[in-house]
C-alpha cells in the first residue's frame, strides 16, 4: 500500500514540478512522509528535472532554426546580422553565424526554454535553446561575437547574462564588434544610404519629449530615440538624460524628414 501511495505521489510531483517545495520525511518506523508543507526534520525532496528534447532539421541564419516536428524556432533576446536574400546582401557577421550555430545544432539534440510571449507577429516559436550538454545557445552566440543583445519586453529572461556577455565579446572586439559596420555613428552621420540594418548612433540628448504615448528623446534636429510609455517602467527616470551624451542600439527608421529609433529595453541604451 505503502509503495502504491509512493508511486502515485511520485507521478504527481513530476507533473508538478514548478509548483511549490515538497518535502519528505521518515517516521520512527522508518515510513516515508511526504508534504508541500515545512515539517519537523523534513527536507526539501529535490527531484531530477525532465525535459523533452527536440532535433534542429534547419538553420535558417545565426538567430532562427527549425525543429524536425516543423516548427521555426526564433532564439529570444538576440540578433545575428543577416544572410543573403534575393532583395538583401549579407551584413558583415551573418554567414559565420550560421555557420557557427549549423555546426552547434543540426543534428543535435535541443531543449527549449519559453518566455512570456511564446510566437512572435510571424508566427516563429520564441525560445532560449540549450544543448544536452546544458549549453545555453543564444548566450553562446553573444559570448563569441556572433550576435548582439536584442530584448523586446516582456521577455525578460536571462537578460543579465545576456548583456554581461556582450559586455565581455565587445572588450575583447570579437565577432561583429570588429567590423567597421557596427561602429558607433553619430546622430549627425546618418543618411539614407548607411542607416539600414542593426545601428549604434551616438548623441547628447537636447530635449526630452513627452507624448501621450511616448517618450522622445532628441539627440538632433534629424534623429530622435522614441520609447513608448509602456516601456518606461524598464528605465530609470530618463529626464535625467538631458544634457547627457548615450549610444542607442537597433533599427534607424525613416520618419517624415528625419529618422527614429525605437528602444525598448535598457539594454539598447547606454549612457556615455
Amino acid at each position: 500500500m505503502i509503495k502504491k501511495y509512493y508511486w502515485t505521489f511520485a507521478l504527481l510531483l513530476v507533473t508538478q514540478l514548478s509548483c511549490a517545495a515538497v518535502y519528505q520525511w521518515t517516521d520512527a518506523q522508518g515510513r516515508k512522509h511526504y508534504s508541500d508543507k515545512p515539517h519537523e526534520q523534513a527536507a526539501v525532496l529535490q527531484l531530477a528535472k525532465s525535459y523533452s528534447y527536440y532535433t534542429v532539421k534547419k538553420v535558417y541564419d545565426g538567430d532562427t532554426v527549425q525543429l524536425r516536428d516543423g516548427r521555426k524556432i526564433r532564439l529570444l533576446g538576440i540578433n545575428t546580422p543577416e544572410i543573403e536574400h534575393p532583395n538583401q546582401a549579407e551584413q558583415a557577421g551573418g554567414e559565420l553565424a550560421k555557420k557557427w550555430l549549423t555546426k552547434a545544432l543540426m543534428g543535435k539534440k535541443i531543449r527549449l526554454e519559453f518566455d512570456q510571449e511564446k510566437r512572435d507577429k510571424y508566427q516563429r516559436y520564441l525560445a532560449h535553446i540549450f544543448t544536452e550538454q546544458d549549453l545555453h545557445i543564444n548566450r553562446e552566440l553573444v559570448r563569441l561575437g556572433f550576435a548582439s543583445v536584442n530584448v523586446f519586453p516582456p521577455n525578460l529572461k536571462y537578460v543579465p547574462e545576456l548583456a554581461q556577455a556582450e559586455q565581455d565579446a565587445e572588450a575583447s572586439k570579437l565577432g561583429i564588434w570588429s567590423h567597421s559596420e557596427y561602429r558607433v555613428k553619430s546622430a549627425q552621420q546618418l543618411t539614407k544610404k548607411n542607416k539600414k540594418g542593426w545601428q549604434r548612433v551616438s548623441g547628447t540628448v537636447s530635449a526630452v519629449k513627452v507624448t501621450s504615448k511616448s517618450v522622445y528623446l532628441k539627440l538632433t534636429d534629424t534623429f530622435d530615440v522614441r520609447i513608448k510609455k509602456e516601456h518606461l517602467r524598464y528605465f530609470d527616470d530618463v529626464q535625467r538624460l538631458k544634457g547627457q551624451k548615450i549610444e542607442v542600439r537597433g533599427w534607424v527608421n525613416r520618419y517624415k524628414k528625419a529618422y527614429m529609433m525605437l528602444v525598448k529595453h535598457p539594454s539598447a541604451l547606454r549612457e556615455l
